[in-house]
């Protein structure tokens, strides 16, 4: 976590400097989003064919649309005295985690490539509900588009392809490979770097001040976390795939609760100090999560 917080300054540092223009962190977010981010994930599937590690894959993906249901159902519960637009900002920062930007580096740093192998199984699922349940909860309306876009998603696609290579075994050859995973490494740097930049136009005084960011953080960081560990105790799901599942759900908000938020006329303000805060916050919570685990698990 200092690493990646050592990075996440980094993109700090540019875009005060304005090395990082503020019209820039939306391209390179996309390079990582439609780039960088699809090679890391199909080169995270050259294993060789096992079968544990395909009933491991269909577990994790059980796991995900489970968590995610459940969490959709739950967050009801979690708002019922705020307005409509705070409600929709937070429940979808506490059901929905940055696991794009910040889960890949950190399932990388603790678990090494096998998990951003299972971590890409369970954000199929994932992808798929932020953006449709997602979108539906801001809107109140149901789009069939989004579940197009989410299907057509790189991300997705990438780890389809990759699944698909793993279970046939079929491997790229060694220079294509290599020319795919260097572009891939650059994944985490580069969106930590973006996530820096992104954080350093906040306005600390404004983020302090208000109760409501330490709840939403408070669901995210913690509540999501330790209610995913107990629904998949619950299920007898392998010890590794709750490690991988929490982990996951400790990241911060999804850094795309704001973007939702100002599109679909809801408080994109609250949703943006929700995302800086817990992104903040989750460099002692994740290791803090990562220590509970080995007691209760």
């Amino acid at each position: 976590m200092i690493i990646l917080s050592i990075m996440m300054l980094v993109g700090v540092f540019a875009r005060k400097k304005d090395i990082i223009t503020k019209e820039s962190v939306k391209s390179l977010s996309n390079f990582l989003l439609d780039i960088t981010l699809p090679a890391l994930l199909l080169t995270s599937f050259n294993y060789n064919y096992s079968e544990k590690m395909v009933k491991n894959a269909e577990s994790i993906f059980l796991c995900s649309a489970v968590i995610q249901i459940i969490f959709i159902l739950l967050s009801k519960f979690f708002v019922l005295h705020n307005k409509d637009r705070v409600k929709s900002v937070l429940r979808f920062s506490s059901i929905f985690p940055n696991s794009g930007f910040m889960g890949y580096p950190v399932l990388e740093g603790i678990f090494g490539k096998i998990g951003i192998f299972y971590g890409a199984i369970f954000n199929i699922p994932y992808n798929l509900l932020m953006f449709s349940v997602g979108v539906v909860l801001y809107t109140g309306k149901n789009n069939m588009k989004t579940v197009k876009n989410a299907l057509l998603n790189p991300a997705v696609i990438s780890t389809v392809i990759g699944f698909l290579m793993f279970v046939f075994s079929i491997k790229l050859p060694y220079t294509l490979y290599t020319a795919v995973s260097t572009v891939g490494s650059m994944t985490t740097p580069l969106s930590m770097i973006i996530v820096g930049s992104m954080l350093s136009e906040a306005r600390l005084k404004d983020i302090f001040s208000e109760l409501m960011v330490y709840y939403g953080c408070f669901l995210r960081l913690i509540v999501m976390p330790l209610l995913t560990v107990f629904i998949l105790r619950i299920f007898h799901v392998d010890t590794l795939m709750i490690q991988i599942c929490a982990v996951i759900e400790a990241m911060p908000a999804a850094v795309v609760a704001s973007i939702f938020a100002e599109k679909y006329n809801a408080d994109y303000k609250l949703a943006a100090r929700i995302i800086f805060m817990s992104t903040i916050i989750s460099m002692f919570t994740i290791p803090l999560i990562t220590m509970i685990l080995k007691y209760i698990i």
